[in-house]
């Protein structure tokens, strides 16, 4: 089992920034993808972005191309997700999740990809 808790949501004005932290447990985390899913009230469970085991190759959802980076540190254990240019509508719970395989080779959009899933933290945008 792969336990995952995220961490650095809150609450800032459209235009700010915000930097999301996911902490992996296990010593096989440089083994896994990991992404980043969101869900907002009343809407379903979204793609943002995810990134591959080797951290060479990454994906980001439409919405927040250019907006939003997805990267990671094995040596912390750590996904991050480096939020700028907020707007309201990225307001909702993020939930960090990793892959249900070792090393898949590119970086899942795919919730059923993923096995292992945070609790989630808020990020609430005000207009």
């Amino acid at each position: 089992q792969v336990q995952l808790v995220e961490s650095g949501g809150g609450l800032v004005q459209a235009g700010g920034s915000l930097r999301l932290s996911c902490a992996a447990s296990g010593s096989s985390f440089s083994s896994y993808g990991m992404a980043w899913f969101r869900q907002a009230p009343g809407q379903e469970r979204e793609f943002v972005a995810s990134i591959n085991w080797s951290g060479g190759t990454a994906s980001l959802a439409d919405s927040v191309k250019d907006r939003f980076t997805i990267s990671r540190d094995n040596a912390k254990n750590t996904v991050y997700l480096q939020m700028n240019s907020l707007k309201p509508e990225d307001t909702a719970v993020y939930y960090c999740a990793a892959d249900r395989l070792l090393r898949r080779p590119y970086a899942g959009r795919l919730s059923l990809e993923y096995d292992y899933w945070g609790q989630g933290t808020q990020v609430t945008v005000s207009s």
